[in-house]
């Protein structure tokens, strides 16, 4: 009788991670594609970045709420305490990195993010930086980064494509001019290593989303603070 109840919830716990495993990509492939396709639109990728945010944001509300898995997505549980630590040390150094790059990128005549810029001032979503994160974290980090180490891929592979998956993201869902959308991607490479590796450490993602916070900021000052220091 134990015999049958271990393999029913076995079953079930293995239906489970399907399920989750192939939400997260779903919803990927799904932002993906309304990007592009919004891309050949008036509305730009604007339809594609609303589905990002409240697509990944509702999927682990959803997940966790009715099956549970909280821990399973590393929302819950793990070493916070560590986590935390580990991520404000992590992301000091990415603020400090990130802001010598950028007093170097200026100094060598780059351009300013002015498409960004006018979206976080005159569309007024600099004050929505924090819900961003969150669905970033909860997407790439949380939800899909476990699905795929629990069904056994390889922790470096995981933490490599869910960083490449992220970056390339940056192309579908921002709607700014390639020249920014790169330099976000630039800056996503090492949020998503780090972070990926920090989780993976302590099974706890809020470290990886204080490293996400702190980077963000970096950002802002790069573009409205750095570029008058160095004129």
């Amino acid at each position: 009788m134990t015999s049958v109840k271990s393999f029913q919830e076995s079953a079930v716990a293995s239906d489970s991670l399907k399920a989750r495993f192939n939400m997260s990509f779903g919803l990927m492939a799904a932002i993906w594609l309304l990007g592009l396709i919004g891309h050949f639109t008036p509305l730009q990728e604007w339809p594609a970045l609303f589905l990002y945010v409240f697509g990944a944001i509702g999927l682990v509300l959803y997940r966790g709420k009715a099956k549970g898995e909280w821990r399973q997505m590393y929302v819950a549980g793990g070493d916070l305490k560590k986590s935390l630590l580990w991520g404000g040390l992590a992301g000091l150094f990415l603020f400090a990195m990130d802001l010598i790059n950028t007093v170097l990128y200026y100094k060598n005549g780059g351009a300013p993010m002015a498409q960004m810029e006018f979206i976080l001032v005159n569309g007024s979503l600099l004050y929505l930086f924090p819900i961003l994160i969150l669905a970033e974290e909860f997407l790439w980090r949380g939800i899909m980064l476990s699905a795929m180490i629990e069904r056994g891929v390889n922790k470096h592979i995981t933490v490599f494509l869910t960083t490449i998956f992220y970056v390339v993201n940056h192309f579908a869902v921002a709607p700014v001019g390639i020249q920014e959308r790169a330099l976000m991607g630039m800056m996503a490479f090492p949020i998503g290593i780090l972070g990926g590796y920090l989780v993976l450490k302590t099974r706890n993602l809020w470290g990886s989303f204080l490293v996400h916070m702190m980077t963000m900021i970096s950002m802002v000052l790069d573009i409205f603070v750095i570029p008058q220091l160095v004129r």
